[in-house]
């Protein structure tokens, strides 16, 4: 069955494509796209007048419960969510139960995310059994499995010795280590930013040099090892620094940054607001601005949900209680769109930062318009309004933290492997 999408802004930053035309694709793939495309009789026609089409977004970081806490979300939620937020493709932390630290988890996951999520779905696996950070994992069997790349999920790897094996050991296949880069010791008790705001609330706080002297350390290890290395998500104006010059000398790191710290600071957290509460927290006004510039300049590669969703009874609890985590897979490309809207983020190093860029990083054939690749697509309305309602969101978990927000840019349909998965009926 051969479907178009006519009149429509065609837009690639992979590609340098932006020019209005059709795009052509059946069941699989991408046929043809631009101005002057000749459509088959019998082909089923969308008119994208007004619309943008993009390909499916490239979430590089969510957390579902499934297997072991389906309450939270399970993969069929999950998947269900990211179509309504055009994401085609989910990377899923091994930050279940049981961890997916062996290759037959592994092929378990990716054969129940083929027979019930409606996206498509690669786990990580972890650097080290049971995400405990004492003993590297088997990457070469797990890589062979399916798993895109290694990371403890939501822990950090303390132990520098294990950390340098393992980045040896990913070296020798390309492997990409993605770490958690915060220190647990540092953390301690902390539930939010260090600072007066911390103090003023009777809360513990969590420095920034938890964040960075990891980052650090794990810079010097790339410089020994030669593994390509990727911050899951930072979170300040010195972290962006340490980047900066990482990347300087030609080094193999690249880094991330969540949504929500783009769009939320530290006083979003002032009435002891649990939804708020993430990991890195939510840093400074200063910090966030500075994440921004650092997103437009290049500097953070990717940008991701962070989805981490928490039930009720984890959530409405007292804030130095409460777990850590937001959903956000839906909103990811609304809340991007908004920066771009707000603040002038430009649209192309939005998009790239959603799409083409992690599956770069990923060794994935996605994130881009052009033909042969599958037909994963997202079509959009850049500029239409809306609030963030987490009881109208498809996730099965409602902690989100930019839940009240007028976000503009809204999903109107969403294809896999061109095969409509979601369509706005508003």
């Amino acid at each position: 069955m051969m479907h178009a999408i006519t009149n429509t802004r065609l837009f690639d930053p992979a590609s340098g494509l932006d020019e209005t035309g059709t795009i052509l694709f059946n069941d699989e793939s991408i046929i043809a796209c631009g101005k002057d495309v000749k459509l088959p009789e019998g082909t089923t026609i969308t008119d994208g007048t007004g619309l943008i089409t993009i390909s499916g977004l490239v979430d590089m970081q969510v957390f579902i419960g499934e297997p072991g806490e389906e309450y939270r979300e399970t993969l069929a939620t999950a998947s269900q969510a990211a179509a309504a937020g055009g994401v085609t493709t989910m990377i899923m932390m091994p930050d279940t139960q049981p961890v997916i630290d062996d290759a037959a988890l592994v092929d378990y996951i990716s054969r129940r995310a083929r027979g019930t999520a409606i996206v498509n779905v690669h786990p990580m696996a972890g650097i080290t059994k049971g995400l405990d950070g004492e003993m590297m994992n088997e990457f070469g069997l797990l890589h062979e499995a399916g798993a895109v790349a290694f990371t403890d999920g939501n822990r950090s790897v303390m132990n520098a010795r294990i950390m340098q094996k393992a980045m040896s050991y990913a070296a020798h296949f390309d492997a990409l280590i993605m770490h958690h880069a915060i220190d647990a010791n540092l953390v301690g008790e902390g539930v939010m930013n260090e600072g007066e705001l911390a103090i003023r609330l009777g809360l513990a706080g969590i420095p920034v040099i938890a964040e960075t002297i990891m980052i650090e350390r794990d810079i010097r290890l790339v410089e020994a090892t030669g593994a390509r290395y990727h911050v899951a998500q930072i979170s300040s104006r010195e972290s962006i620094e340490i980047i900066r010059q990482a990347k300087s000398k030609g080094l193999p790191v690249t880094c991330g940054v969540s949504v929500n710290h783009l769009m939320l600071n530290q006083n979003d957290v002032e009435n002891y607001r649990t939804f708020a509460k993430l990991m890195p927290p939510l840093r400074t006004e200063e910090d966030r601005q500075a994440l921004i510039a650092a997103l437009a300049d290049g500097t953070i590669d990717v940008i991701v949900s962070g989805h981490n969703p928490q039930g009720e009874d984890a959530k409405r609890r007292p804030f130095g209680e409460a777990e850590f985590g937001s959903i956000g897979v839906e909103t990811l490309l609304a809340a991007g769109l908004t920066l771009h809207h707000e603040i002038e983020v430009p649209l192309p190093r939005l998009i790239e930062a959603m799409s083409a860029t992690p599956a770069r990083l990923l060794g994935l054939k996605a994130g881009t318009l052009s033909v042969g690749h599958k037909a994963d697509l997202a079509l959009i309305d850049i500029d239409a309004p809306w609030i963030v309602d987490a009881d109208s969101l498809h996730s099965r978990s409602k902690n989100a933290a930019i839940e009240g927000r007028k976000v503009q840019g809204k999903v109107m349909e969403t294809f896999v492997a061109g095969k409509t998965v979601f369509k706005n009926n508003d």
